[in-house]
């Protein structure tokens, strides 16, 4: 999913050059596997990935000086945990500093991020009701069924992209689940 995320983000950012991306040292098997995948998609659209880790809300402080010093293009946020809990931190940053950001939440589009691309949270909080619900009537743990989010959304926020100067692609636009106005 991380690398459909920078493809967004090159759609919406043509001329951009770097991204920046957030990740969470503490996490490291997510923090792996996502920043392979990054690097791999930024390498192949041309793109510079810098990599920023924050596990705390000073560290992203500080990481958001580094990018801003570094000129990053875009942000990219992590699909871990951490980033969930602080991403009102991170959607204030970035439109403070006028750089693009993705939340793989869509939710936080809502809040102001330009673009969110991820499960689709009320969804997965049925699918644990359910599931809560079955446990509580006596099935056991271990007989429950693995289910990966099957409704992945992209949000768009254009009040976000007017305050940033973006223009959104209408093929883009197009494919959006939800579009803020």
């Amino acid at each position: 999913m991380v690398a459909k995320r920078i493809e967004q983000l090159q759609q919406l950012l043509p001329s951009a050059t770097s991204i920046a991306f957030f990740v969470n040292p503490k996490n490291p098997i997510t923090t792996q596997a996502e920043t392979r995948e990054a690097r791999a998609a930024a390498q192949a659209l041309g793109l510079r990935l810098l990599v920023k880790e924050a596990s705390s809300t000073n560290e992203i402080g500080v990481a958001f000086d580094a990018l801003v010093q570094q000129k990053a293009s875009a942000i990219l946020v992590s699909s871990e945990i951490f980033f969930f809990t602080v991403q009102d931190q991170l959607i204030d940053l970035a439109m403070r500093h006028k750089i693009p950001i993705s939340i793989p939440q869509p939710e936080g589009v809502r809040k102001g991020a330009l673009i969110g691309y991820g499960a689709n949270t009320n969804e997965a909080f049925r699918t644990l009701g359910v599931f809560a619900g079955r446990l509580l009537k006596g099935e056991r743990a271990a007989d429950l069924p693995v289910e990966r989010s099957v409704k992945i959304d992209l949000l768009i926020n254009l009040k976000a992209a007017k305050a940033l100067g973006v223009e959104v692609p209408p093929t883009l636009l197009a494919r959006a689940d939800e579009v803020i106005e």
